[in-house]
């Protein structure tokens, strides 16, 4: 509640948080974060199909599991720059739809808001593919066999023991997987924004996240980056609650 550059702080009450709340852009920053929040259950399904067929042993699974874990071992700015690579004018998407006869849909995604958010919620998918692939790995090593045995059995389809024996069974990891996911979303993804398009252009990349460090240390006021942290430290904890009392309720 003060305007502070680091040195000398004003005092300014209350009003500090109404004028951010009446901000356009303070509401486009949280509507960024609200579209990434579209790519949280594709950031979870596609592992979860991933590793049910990494479970059933197919041919080359091994080498399969390592090339998907891959993005887990490399760091943020690394995945960054490699998206930057693929996604712009002269890049690898452009030149791949080029080799397949699509070269009149050229595009550079980077270049507009709306690409460049997608561009960052497909990073962000791919980048969480590794981490929540071995979560439901796990998860499926601990099921009970017998369970799909019996219904080998009967003769269900392997599709069929998935949807109504294995996922039931996963829920305790589905849970912590869309936990990680949403904090993933919220709070890690500010290397990767850095380095993919610094926020732009103008604000459609800028998350809340990184609007925080915009404020404080692009700008040098940090009285407004220090309420936006406790404004992303709010959200996340009712996200958090929320999440409990989903999952008590089901219980």
């Amino acid at each position: 509640m003060t305007t502070w550059d680091g040195i000398t702080a004003t005092w300014v009450g209350p009003s500090a948080i109404v004028h951010e709340l009446k901000s356009p852009i303070f509401w486009r920053v949280i509507e960024n974060n609200a579209y990434l929040l579209l790519a949280v259950p594709v950031a979870i399904m596609i592992p979860m199909g991933i590793a049910f067929l990494l479970n059933e042993r197919v041919t080359g699974w091994k080498i399969f599991r390592t090339i998907y874990f891959l993005p887990t071992a490399i760091s943020w700015v690394v995945i960054g720059m490699v998206s930057v690579r693929f996604f712009s004018q002269e890049g690898i998407l452009n030149s791949l739809l080029a080799s397949i006869g699509l070269g009149a849909t050229k595009t550079d995604l980077l270049s507009s808001e709306k690409g460049a958010l997608l561009a960052v919620g497909i990073t962000f998918v791919w980048s969480m593919i590794g981490t929540n692939t071995i979560i439901f790995l796990t998860g499926m090593a601990t099921l009970d066999p017998s369970l799909h045995e019996a219904a080998k059995m009967d003769g269900a389809s392997s599709f069929r023991i998935f949807r109504s024996i294995t996922i039931p069974q996963l829920r305790r990891f589905i849970q912590f997987s869309f936990v990680i996911t949403i904090i993933s979303a919220f709070t890690a993804l500010f290397s990767l924004i850095f380095v993919m398009t610094g926020g732009g252009p103008g604000f459609g990349t800028t998350t809340l996240e990184f609007f925080v460090y915009q404020s404080a240390f692009a700008k040098g006021e940090f009285g407004t980056g220090a309420l936006l942290g406790v404004i992303l430290f709010v959200i996340m904890a009712g996200l958090g609650a929320a999440q409990l009392v989903l999952t008590r309720v089901k219980e």
